[in-house]
């Protein structure tokens, strides 16, 4: 599936690279503010990939609470996600902070995954972004979690990011798949990085660099 949590820009959330066992799979995806539907991503699946508006914060709630829940042990959170109102004060936040951004796949005319991106504020790694993806379980290895990468470097190469990274859980080998068939590479091994509930835990930190 996908790593270890969802990255948000200041005052967001964890920085981790998604949630659920997405494995790679065929996909499209539209530019930034796009959003036009498309077949292709698993079989008679109409996706659209778009931006995250402020009436999704119910829908994405639930669905970062639900996967959070998982016995996998997808996500970084282990006591649910942010309130509504709090993830659509931050949807509408976005609008005014150029350096990051949320993207939703919408699967069927449902809201089933998400994709959260945001620059590094410090000068001299400005030209990174850290990413954070998660796909709802009865929605996976259908392709929805390449297309959001795809949406990922769309997003990056409009925002003159060169690097995106983002962290995965050793024992997510689906998401590991998912993001070295596409083309990310393992930077290192993170040792008992993150507190997860009451204990603490690796992380593998991966990357790819926008050709």
């Amino acid at each position: 599936m996908s790593g270890v949590g969802s990255t948000e820009p200041p005052g967001g959330g964890a920085r981790f690279a998604g949630a659920g066992a997405e494995v790679s799979g065929v996909g499209s995806t539209e530019p930034p503010g796009g959003g036009a539907g498309f077949a292709g991503a698993g079989a008679g699946l109409s996706l659209a990939i778009r931006p995250a508006r402020p009436e999704d914060a119910s829908t994405l709630v639930e669905l970062g609470s639900t996967i959070g829940r998982e016995e996998g042990a997808w996500l970084l959170n282990t006591s649910g996600w942010r309130s509504v109102a709090e993830e659509r004060r931050y949807l509408r936040a976005l609008k005014r902070y150029p350096h990051a951004a949320v993207f939703v796949a919408e699967a069927d005319g449902r809201l089933v995954g998400r994709l959260s991106l945001a620059r590094d504020p410090h000068p001299s790694s400005q030209h990174v972004a850290d990413l954070g993806l998660m796909v709802a379980a009865g929605h996976r290895r259908r392709g929805i979690g390449r297309a959001l990468l795809e949406q990922a470097v769309a997003w990056a190469r409009e925002a003159d990011v060169r690097k995106l990274e983002l962290h995965v859980f050793p024992w997510n080998e689906p998401a590991l798949k998912l993001y070295e068939g596409f083309g990310f590479e393992r930077e290192g091994l993170r040792h008992a990085h993150y507190r997860r509930g009451s204990e603490y835990v690796d992380a593998i930190l991966m990357a790819y660099r926008i050709p």
